[in-house]
Protein backbone atom coordinates (compact mmCIF):
# COMPACT_ATOMS: atom_id res chain seq x y z
CA UNK A 1 0.00 0.00 0.00
CA UNK A 2 1.50 3.16 -1.10
CA UNK A 3 -0.53 6.07 0.74
CA UNK A 4 -1.19 4.67 4.24
CA UNK A 5 -2.40 7.92 6.23
CA UNK A 6 -4.29 8.89 3.51
CA UNK A 7 -5.91 5.41 3.11
CA UNK A 8 -6.80 5.96 6.91
CA UNK A 9 -8.05 9.31 6.47
CA UNK A 10 -10.37 8.55 3.61
CA UNK A 11 -11.43 5.60 5.58
CA UNK A 12 -12.21 7.19 8.81
CA UNK A 13 -14.25 9.74 7.29
CA UNK A 14 -16.35 7.87 5.17
CA UNK A 15 -16.99 5.67 7.99
CA UNK A 16 -18.45 9.29 9.64
CA UNK A 17 -16.48 7.65 13.61
CA UNK A 18 -16.37 11.03 14.72
CA UNK A 19 -20.06 12.04 13.91
CA UNK A 20 -21.46 11.31 17.53
CA UNK A 21 -18.45 13.03 19.49
CA UNK A 22 -18.61 17.04 20.57
CA UNK A 23 -15.32 18.87 19.28
CA UNK A 24 -12.95 18.69 22.38
CA UNK A 25 -13.98 15.02 23.16
CA UNK A 26 -11.33 12.67 24.29
CA UNK A 27 -10.72 9.65 22.30
CA UNK A 28 -9.01 6.70 23.17
CA UNK A 29 -7.27 4.57 20.61
CA UNK A 30 -6.59 1.10 21.67
CA UNK A 31 -3.52 -0.48 20.15
CA UNK A 32 -2.18 -4.34 20.75
CA UNK A 33 0.85 -6.27 20.96
CA UNK A 34 1.44 -8.06 17.61
CA UNK A 35 3.98 -7.24 14.87
CA UNK A 36 1.78 -5.71 12.22
CA UNK A 37 3.34 -4.31 9.65
CA UNK A 38 3.62 -0.35 9.52
CA UNK A 39 1.76 -0.38 12.50
CA UNK A 40 3.47 2.91 13.97
CA UNK A 41 2.36 4.84 10.19
CA UNK A 42 -1.14 3.66 10.66
CA UNK A 43 -1.61 4.27 14.17
CA UNK A 44 0.07 8.25 13.64
CA UNK A 45 -2.42 8.80 10.53
CA UNK A 46 -5.63 7.49 12.90
CA UNK A 47 -4.00 10.18 15.76
CA UNK A 48 -3.85 12.66 13.32
CA UNK A 49 -7.24 12.03 11.53
CA UNK A 50 -8.78 12.59 15.20
CA UNK A 51 -7.11 15.80 15.66
CA UNK A 52 -7.93 16.88 12.32
CA UNK A 53 -12.12 16.24 13.98
CA UNK A 54 -11.36 18.67 16.83
CA UNK A 55 -10.95 15.72 19.33
CA UNK A 56 -8.08 15.26 22.03
CA UNK A 57 -7.04 11.17 21.43
CA UNK A 58 -4.88 9.16 23.54
CA UNK A 59 -3.49 5.74 22.93
CA UNK A 60 -3.75 2.56 25.27
CA UNK A 61 -2.60 -0.84 25.01
CA UNK A 62 -5.49 -2.99 24.40
CA UNK A 63 -3.67 -6.40 25.09
CA UNK A 64 -4.87 -8.77 27.73
CA UNK A 65 -2.08 -10.21 29.94
CA UNK A 66 0.75 -9.57 27.24
CA UNK A 67 3.41 -7.81 28.51
CA UNK A 68 3.85 -9.57 31.78
CA UNK A 69 0.39 -8.32 32.44
CA UNK A 70 1.93 -4.82 34.23
CA UNK A 71 1.44 -1.67 32.86
CA UNK A 72 4.83 -0.92 32.40
CA UNK A 73 5.48 -3.99 30.13
CA UNK A 74 2.71 -2.83 27.94
CA UNK A 75 3.88 0.09 27.19
CA UNK A 76 7.17 -1.03 26.72
CA UNK A 77 5.81 -3.79 23.89
CA UNK A 78 3.57 -0.68 22.08
CA UNK A 79 7.31 1.51 22.60
CA UNK A 80 9.10 -1.36 20.66
CA UNK A 81 6.99 -0.98 17.50
CA UNK A 82 7.38 2.97 17.90
CA UNK A 83 4.66 3.98 19.57
CA UNK A 84 5.50 6.46 22.20
CA UNK A 85 4.29 9.79 22.76
CA UNK A 86 7.00 11.27 21.15
CA UNK A 87 6.19 9.94 17.62
CA UNK A 88 2.18 9.48 17.85
CA UNK A 89 1.71 13.25 19.02
CA UNK A 90 -0.21 12.40 22.01
CA UNK A 91 -0.51 10.69 25.30
CA UNK A 92 0.50 6.63 25.81
CA UNK A 93 -1.97 5.54 28.78
CA UNK A 94 -0.97 2.34 29.96
CA UNK A 95 -2.79 0.87 33.25
CA UNK A 96 -4.47 -2.37 34.31
CA UNK A 97 -7.18 -1.06 36.28
CA UNK A 98 -10.99 -1.93 35.02
CA UNK A 99 -14.46 -1.49 35.02
CA UNK A 100 -17.01 -4.10 35.00
CA UNK A 101 -19.85 -4.15 32.09
CA UNK A 102 -21.93 -6.22 33.66
CA UNK A 103 -22.60 -10.17 32.94
CA UNK A 104 -23.12 -11.20 29.21
CA UNK A 105 -26.57 -14.17 28.80
CA UNK A 106 -24.01 -17.14 29.72
CA UNK A 107 -22.93 -15.60 32.81
CA UNK A 108 -19.46 -14.60 31.71
CA UNK A 109 -18.19 -10.79 33.66
CA UNK A 110 -17.23 -7.90 30.82
CA UNK A 111 -14.42 -5.40 31.80
CA UNK A 112 -13.12 -2.45 30.54
CA UNK A 113 -9.76 -0.65 30.76
CA UNK A 114 -11.25 2.32 33.28
CA UNK A 115 -8.91 5.23 31.59
CA UNK A 116 -10.64 4.48 28.00
CA UNK A 117 -14.52 3.55 29.56
CA UNK A 118 -13.85 7.58 31.24
CA UNK A 119 -13.12 8.50 27.39
CA UNK A 120 -15.65 9.98 25.12
CA UNK A 121 -15.74 7.54 23.38
CA UNK A 122 -13.36 4.16 21.90
CA UNK A 123 -11.69 3.04 18.45
CA UNK A 124 -10.27 0.03 18.11
CA UNK A 125 -6.67 -0.42 15.50
CA UNK A 126 -5.76 -4.17 15.21
CA UNK A 127 -5.34 -6.50 12.12
CA UNK A 128 -7.69 -9.34 11.53
CA UNK A 129 -6.89 -12.21 10.51
CA UNK A 130 -7.07 -15.91 11.66
CA UNK A 131 -6.75 -17.54 15.23
CA UNK A 132 -3.86 -19.97 15.95
CA UNK A 133 -5.89 -21.96 18.90
CA UNK A 134 -9.62 -22.46 16.52
CA UNK A 135 -11.58 -22.25 13.43
CA UNK A 136 -14.22 -19.78 12.68
CA UNK A 137 -16.18 -17.17 11.10
CA UNK A 138 -15.16 -14.53 13.77
CA UNK A 139 -11.39 -15.67 14.81
CA UNK A 140 -9.18 -12.62 15.81
CA UNK A 141 -9.66 -8.94 14.80
CA UNK A 142 -11.13 -6.22 16.21
CA UNK A 143 -13.93 -8.32 18.03
CA UNK A 144 -11.38 -10.44 19.86
CA UNK A 145 -9.37 -6.76 20.81
CA UNK A 146 -12.84 -5.46 22.20
CA UNK A 147 -13.17 -8.60 24.11
CA UNK A 148 -9.72 -10.01 25.58
CA UNK A 149 -7.64 -6.96 24.79
CA UNK A 150 -9.75 -4.01 26.91
CA UNK A 151 -10.34 -6.54 29.79
CA UNK A 152 -6.65 -6.44 30.59
CA UNK A 153 -5.50 -9.30 32.96
CA UNK A 154 -8.64 -9.65 34.84
CA UNK A 155 -10.71 -9.72 31.45
CA UNK A 156 -8.46 -11.84 30.08
CA UNK A 157 -7.45 -14.56 32.54
CA UNK A 158 -11.39 -15.04 33.08
CA UNK A 159 -12.66 -15.32 29.15
CA UNK A 160 -10.04 -17.96 28.34
CA UNK A 161 -11.39 -20.02 31.23
CA UNK A 162 -14.63 -19.67 30.51
CA UNK A 163 -13.48 -20.66 26.84
CA UNK A 164 -11.85 -23.52 27.72
CA UNK A 165 -15.70 -25.32 27.85
CA UNK A 166 -17.43 -22.63 26.00
CA UNK A 167 -15.33 -22.05 23.15
CA UNK A 168 -13.19 -18.82 22.48
CA UNK A 169 -15.42 -17.77 19.35
CA UNK A 170 -18.43 -18.21 21.63
CA UNK A 171 -17.10 -16.02 24.47
CA UNK A 172 -15.48 -13.57 22.25
CA UNK A 173 -18.76 -12.65 20.37
CA UNK A 174 -20.65 -12.72 23.51
CA UNK A 175 -18.56 -10.26 25.48
CA UNK A 176 -17.84 -8.15 22.87
CA UNK A 177 -21.74 -7.95 22.49
CA UNK A 178 -21.90 -6.88 26.15
CA UNK A 179 -18.73 -4.80 25.26
CA UNK A 180 -21.14 -2.41 22.97
CA UNK A 181 -24.04 -2.53 24.98
CA UNK A 182 -21.92 0.00 27.03
CA UNK A 183 -22.17 2.66 24.31
CA UNK A 184 -18.26 3.64 24.80
CA UNK A 185 -17.26 2.03 21.41
CA UNK A 186 -16.96 3.97 17.99
CA UNK A 187 -15.56 1.45 15.91
CA UNK A 188 -12.35 0.04 14.32
CA UNK A 189 -10.09 0.90 11.73
CA UNK A 190 -9.33 -3.39 10.56
CA UNK A 191 -5.70 -3.98 9.00
CA UNK A 192 -5.75 -6.71 6.38
CA UNK A 193 -2.10 -8.12 5.92
CA UNK A 194 -1.56 -10.48 2.88
CA UNK A 195 0.77 -13.62 2.23
CA UNK A 196 3.77 -11.64 2.28
CA UNK A 197 3.20 -9.67 5.84
CA UNK A 198 2.44 -6.53 4.09
CA UNK A 199 -0.44 -3.88 4.29
CA UNK A 200 -2.85 -4.83 1.84
CA UNK A 201 -6.17 -3.57 2.83
CA UNK A 202 -7.20 -0.78 5.72
CA UNK A 203 -10.72 -0.61 6.35
CA UNK A 204 -12.69 1.05 8.78
CA UNK A 205 -15.49 -0.05 10.48
CA UNK A 206 -18.49 1.56 11.86
CA UNK A 207 -19.72 0.77 15.06
CA UNK A 208 -23.11 -0.69 14.41
CA UNK A 209 -21.60 -3.44 11.49
CA UNK A 210 -18.21 -4.23 13.89
CA UNK A 211 -19.62 -8.15 14.09
CA UNK A 212 -20.90 -8.59 10.22
CA UNK A 213 -18.21 -6.89 8.41
CA UNK A 214 -15.40 -8.74 10.64
CA UNK A 215 -16.60 -12.14 9.40
CA UNK A 216 -16.51 -10.84 5.81
CA UNK A 217 -12.64 -9.34 6.55
CA UNK A 218 -11.74 -12.88 8.04
CA UNK A 219 -13.12 -14.58 5.08
CA UNK A 220 -11.53 -12.25 2.44
CA UNK A 221 -8.17 -12.58 4.34
CA UNK A 222 -8.45 -15.81 5.08
CA UNK A 223 -7.78 -16.28 1.33
CA UNK A 224 -4.82 -14.93 1.27
CA UNK A 225 -3.16 -16.69 3.91
CA UNK A 226 0.54 -17.54 3.57
CA UNK A 227 1.53 -21.27 3.62
CA UNK A 228 4.23 -23.40 2.76
CA UNK A 229 3.95 -24.62 -0.15
CA UNK A 230 4.93 -28.13 -0.10
CA UNK A 231 2.42 -31.78 0.83
CA UNK A 232 4.70 -32.47 3.40
CA UNK A 233 8.04 -32.33 5.32
CA UNK A 234 10.44 -34.60 7.54
CA UNK A 235 11.45 -31.16 9.19
CA UNK A 236 10.54 -28.02 9.56
CA UNK A 237 13.44 -25.35 10.84
CA UNK A 238 12.46 -21.95 11.88
CA UNK A 239 14.54 -19.32 13.00
CA UNK A 240 12.58 -17.39 15.27
CA UNK A 241 9.44 -18.16 17.21
CA UNK A 242 7.82 -15.03 19.39
CA UNK A 243 4.62 -12.99 20.47
CA UNK A 244 5.19 -10.43 17.90
CA UNK A 245 5.14 -13.16 14.96
CA UNK A 246 2.10 -14.91 16.67
CA UNK A 247 -0.09 -15.18 19.48
CA UNK A 248 1.27 -18.95 19.96
CA UNK A 249 4.95 -17.88 19.08
CA UNK A 250 4.61 -19.92 15.71
CA UNK A 251 1.19 -19.74 13.29
CA UNK A 252 -0.33 -22.82 14.40
CA UNK A 253 -2.21 -23.20 10.82
CA UNK A 254 1.58 -22.81 9.28
CA UNK A 255 3.39 -25.11 10.96
CA UNK A 256 0.46 -27.88 11.02
CA UNK A 257 0.58 -27.98 15.18
CA UNK A 258 -2.06 -27.12 18.18
CA UNK A 259 -1.10 -25.06 21.54
CA UNK A 260 -2.81 -28.03 23.28
CA UNK A 261 0.22 -30.62 21.66
CA UNK A 262 -2.25 -31.89 18.81
CA UNK A 263 0.09 -32.32 15.40
CA UNK A 264 -1.48 -31.84 11.87
CA UNK A 265 -4.80 -31.14 12.62
CA UNK A 266 -5.13 -27.99 10.13
CA UNK A 267 -6.24 -30.03 6.53
CA UNK A 268 -4.97 -27.11 4.36
CA UNK A 269 -1.59 -26.89 6.17
CA UNK A 270 1.31 -29.64 4.71
CA UNK A 271 1.98 -32.52 7.31
CA UNK A 272 5.25 -31.96 9.06
CA UNK A 273 6.88 -34.70 11.74
CA UNK A 274 9.28 -32.49 13.34
CA UNK A 275 9.90 -28.92 14.29
CA UNK A 276 12.92 -27.69 15.01
CA UNK A 277 13.55 -23.78 16.30
CA UNK A 278 16.26 -21.81 16.53
CA UNK A 279 15.98 -18.95 18.60
CA UNK A 280 13.60 -16.51 20.39
CA UNK A 281 12.64 -12.95 17.95
CA UNK A 282 14.51 -10.35 19.86
CA UNK A 283 10.88 -8.46 20.33
CA UNK A 284 9.37 -11.06 22.33
CA UNK A 285 10.43 -9.77 25.56
CA UNK A 286 12.10 -13.49 26.24
CA UNK A 287 8.17 -14.52 26.22
CA UNK A 288 9.17 -17.93 24.89
CA UNK A 289 5.22 -19.62 24.37
CA UNK A 290 5.11 -21.91 21.34
CA UNK A 291 8.35 -24.09 22.38
CA UNK A 292 6.65 -26.79 23.20
CA UNK A 293 5.26 -27.06 20.07
CA UNK A 294 8.70 -27.57 18.72
CA UNK A 295 10.25 -31.38 19.28
CA UNK A 296 13.76 -29.67 19.33
CA UNK A 297 15.26 -26.61 20.28
CA UNK A 298 18.89 -25.27 20.56
CA UNK A 299 20.08 -23.99 23.86
CA UNK A 300 20.24 -20.72 23.37
CA UNK A 301 16.22 -20.00 23.58
CA UNK A 302 16.30 -21.53 27.12
CA UNK A 303 18.95 -18.86 27.87
CA UNK A 304 16.51 -16.50 26.69
CA UNK A 305 13.68 -17.15 27.63
CA UNK A 306 11.88 -14.72 30.87
CA UNK A 307 9.55 -17.24 32.67
CA UNK A 308 7.60 -14.90 34.21
CA UNK A 309 6.02 -13.37 31.28
CA UNK A 310 5.62 -17.06 29.68
CA UNK A 311 3.74 -18.68 32.77
CA UNK A 312 1.45 -15.22 32.80
CA UNK A 313 1.29 -15.56 29.33
CA UNK A 314 0.18 -19.77 28.76
CA UNK A 315 -1.70 -20.01 32.02
CA UNK A 316 -3.73 -17.04 31.51
CA UNK A 317 -4.72 -18.34 27.74
CA UNK A 318 -5.20 -21.91 29.69
CA UNK A 319 -2.22 -23.56 27.02
CA UNK A 320 0.52 -25.14 29.38
CA UNK A 321 1.50 -27.75 26.88
CA UNK A 322 2.51 -24.53 24.43
CA UNK A 323 5.43 -24.00 27.08
CA UNK A 324 6.59 -27.37 27.75
CA UNK A 325 10.27 -27.53 27.51
CA UNK A 326 11.41 -29.60 23.99
CA UNK A 327 14.79 -31.71 23.72
CA UNK A 328 17.39 -29.15 23.01
CA UNK A 329 21.47 -29.52 22.30
CA UNK A 330 23.98 -26.52 22.31
CA UNK A 331 24.34 -26.46 17.73
CA UNK A 332 22.17 -26.32 15.05
CA UNK A 333 24.31 -28.94 14.21
CA UNK A 334 23.38 -31.75 16.73
CA UNK A 335 19.92 -30.55 16.90
CA UNK A 336 19.32 -31.66 13.37
CA UNK A 337 21.63 -34.73 13.35
CA UNK A 338 19.73 -36.11 16.23
CA UNK A 339 15.98 -35.13 15.03
CA UNK A 340 15.96 -36.54 11.85
CA UNK A 341 16.75 -40.05 12.46
CA UNK A 342 13.16 -39.85 14.10
CA UNK A 343 11.50 -39.59 10.96
CA UNK A 344 11.34 -42.97 9.69
CA UNK A 345 14.18 -42.58 6.82
CA UNK A 346 17.75 -44.30 7.22
CA UNK A 347 19.12 -41.87 4.34
CA UNK A 348 19.77 -38.51 5.26
CA UNK A 349 19.29 -37.33 1.51
CA UNK A 350 15.93 -38.73 1.50
CA UNK A 351 14.46 -36.56 4.71
CA UNK A 352 12.34 -33.61 2.65
CA UNK A 353 13.40 -30.29 4.90
CA UNK A 354 12.10 -26.37 4.41
CA UNK A 355 13.37 -23.70 6.58
CA UNK A 356 11.78 -20.64 6.68
CA UNK A 357 12.67 -16.99 8.71
CA UNK A 358 9.33 -17.44 10.64
CA UNK A 359 5.59 -18.61 10.14
CA UNK A 360 4.85 -14.98 9.18
CA UNK A 361 7.41 -14.10 6.90
CA UNK A 362 6.73 -16.55 4.13
CA UNK A 363 8.05 -14.37 0.83
CA UNK A 364 11.39 -16.37 0.85
CA UNK A 365 11.14 -20.51 1.56
CA UNK A 366 14.41 -22.90 1.54
CA UNK A 367 13.98 -26.74 1.18
CA UNK A 368 15.79 -29.58 0.10
CA UNK A 369 16.75 -30.27 -3.09
CA UNK A 370 14.92 -33.46 -3.01
CA UNK A 371 11.57 -31.62 -2.76
CA UNK A 372 12.76 -29.51 -6.49
CA UNK A 373 10.52 -31.66 -8.71
CA UNK A 374 7.01 -30.97 -6.70
CA UNK A 375 8.61 -26.82 -6.36
CA UNK A 376 8.65 -27.08 -10.04
CA UNK A 377 4.62 -28.11 -10.47
CA UNK A 378 3.68 -25.31 -8.83
CA UNK A 379 3.23 -22.00 -10.86
CA UNK A 380 2.88 -20.08 -7.53
CA UNK A 381 6.90 -21.26 -6.94
CA UNK A 382 10.06 -19.26 -8.46
CA UNK A 383 13.61 -21.10 -7.57
CA UNK A 384 15.58 -17.87 -7.16
CA UNK A 385 18.67 -19.55 -6.10
CA UNK A 386 20.62 -23.19 -5.28
CA UNK A 387 21.38 -25.64 -4.42
CA UNK A 388 23.99 -24.50 -1.88
CA UNK A 389 26.08 -27.06 0.56
CA UNK A 390 25.17 -27.08 4.38
CA UNK A 391 27.56 -25.19 5.89
CA UNK A 392 28.31 -24.46 9.41
CA UNK A 393 30.16 -21.87 11.38
CA UNK A 394 33.03 -23.06 13.57
CA UNK A 395 30.77 -23.98 16.97
CA UNK A 396 28.34 -26.28 14.55
CA UNK A 397 25.30 -23.18 13.86
CA UNK A 398 23.80 -21.93 10.53
CA UNK A 399 23.33 -18.32 10.02
CA UNK A 400 19.94 -16.80 9.19
CA UNK A 401 17.56 -17.94 5.80
CA UNK A 402 17.05 -14.06 5.93
CA UNK A 403 20.31 -13.41 5.01
CA UNK A 404 21.74 -15.97 2.83
CA UNK A 405 24.65 -17.00 4.87
CA UNK A 406 24.40 -20.30 4.81
CA UNK A 407 22.19 -23.03 3.72
CA UNK A 408 20.86 -26.04 5.46
CA UNK A 409 21.92 -29.00 3.06
CA UNK A 410 21.73 -29.19 -1.04
CA UNK A 411 18.43 -26.69 -0.74
CA UNK A 412 16.23 -24.28 -3.36
CA UNK A 413 14.44 -21.15 -2.20
CA UNK A 414 11.53 -20.32 -3.71
CA UNK A 415 9.24 -17.07 -3.36
CA UNK A 416 5.85 -17.15 -3.87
Amino acid sequence: MKDIPGTVREQLSSAGLAAKLAPGSRVAIGVGSRGIANIATIVRAVVDWWKEQGMKPFIFPAMGSHGAATAEGQADVLAHYGIVEETMGCPIVSQLEVVSLGKTENGVEAFMDRKAYESDGVMLVGRVKWHTDFAGKIESGLFKMMAIGLGKFAGAQRYHTYAYRMGLETVIRSVGRQVLKSGKILGGLAILEDANHDTAQLTAVPVEVMEQREEELLALVKSWMGRIPVEALDVLVLDEIGKNISGAGMDTKVVNRSVHGETNLWPNAPRIERIFVRDLSSNTYGNGVGIGMADVIHDRILEKIDWTPTYINSLTASTPAAIRTPIHFPTDRLCLEKIWPTVGKFDPQEVTLGWIQNSLELGVLAFSENLLPEIRKNPMLEVIDGPRPMEFDAQGNLGRLENWTAQLGATFAARH
